[in-house]
């Protein structure tokens, strides 16, 4: 019986076109705000020549100072839980004896990813305000930490899943406890997973605007809703400094997400 022939997609008419179309229209506005962050006038549309000033100004800008301090606490903690409840959730599904309806399972735990933000914004502030608990950065933790969970288990789950069973039971047979065997065997072996998901789930964490703007207090002004205050009273080449720091961090934390988790599934 013959093998069904593999259809490779960049053969077909017109995919080159459109996949270079995809990629123009999502990184040329990003292009043109890190172009025109070295600009030395204050207009964003004329070039007045190269000038690093207005990344000073934002890194002495006070207001900047503090939100950020309150957007790397929040992402700090969020990902940490995150990570965590992650880990726990991904030994359950993999290593732990087979769940009854873990089809669904898996998909209350990708829900996050599947609805609209918007819509985990709204019901996180509606849950917050019907228990009585006072919106703050306690909100914002508690918020990011669940929506951090599935950023964090998808690479866990993966590592795991490729991990073979004999490692454990190798070291059962050697009269290691559940305990020490998780410790010595199963976590050394998960760590590239871990810290893939744990980078994914920092920076999503440290990027959200929608969740934060809803679930947030008096006081628990992150990096993402400052920028958007300064955009709504005059937009300048500052700002553009501030997003193009903040697109090279995002930019850093997924790549090296990305090559720990290549890593460690080649190890």
């Amino acid at each position: 019986m013959a093998s069904p022939q593999r259809h490779d997609l960049k053969r077909y008419p017109g995919f080159g076109a459109v996949t270079w179309a995809c990629i123009v229209l999502l990184y040329a506005p990003m292009l043109v705000i890190m172009i025109y962050s070295f600009n030395e006038l204050r207009s964003i549309t004329t070039w007045g020549g190269f000038s690093f000033a207005w990344y000073l100004k934002a890194l002495n800008n006070p207001q900047l100072h503090s939100a950020t301090f309150n957007s790397v606490v929040v992402a700090l903690v969020a990902a940490t839980l995150g990570t965590i409840l992650a880990l726990c959730a991904a030994l359950a599904m993999t290593r732990g004896r087979q769940l009854k309806h873990q089809s669904a399972s898996f998909a209350l735990l990708n829900l996050p990813l599947m609805v609209p933000e918007i819509v985990t914004a709204i019901g996180s502030l509606v849950f917050f305000l019907a228990i009585g608990i006072q919106l703050g950065l306690s909100t914002i933790i508690i918020a990011h930490t669940v929506f951090c969970i599935p950023f964090a288990y998808l690479p866990i789950a993966a590592r795991l899943q490729g991990l073979e069973g004999y490692f454990e039971e190798a070291a059962r047979d050697l009269y290691a406890t559940r305990w020490e065997t998780f410790r010595y065997v199963t976590l050394p072996l998960t760590m590239p997973g871990i810290i893939s998901g744990y980078m994914l789930a920092f920076i999503v964490s440290l990027d959200d605007f929608i969740i934060t703007n809803m679930v947030a207090g008096p006081g628990a002004t992150t990096l993402p809703m400052a920028i958007y205050g300064m955009v709504r009273t005059g937009f300048t080449p500052e700002i553009n400094a501030i997003s193009t720091m903040m697109l090279l961090v995002s930019a850093l934390f997924v790549s090296a997400s990305y090559l720990i988790s290549r890593r460690g599934a080649s190890s």
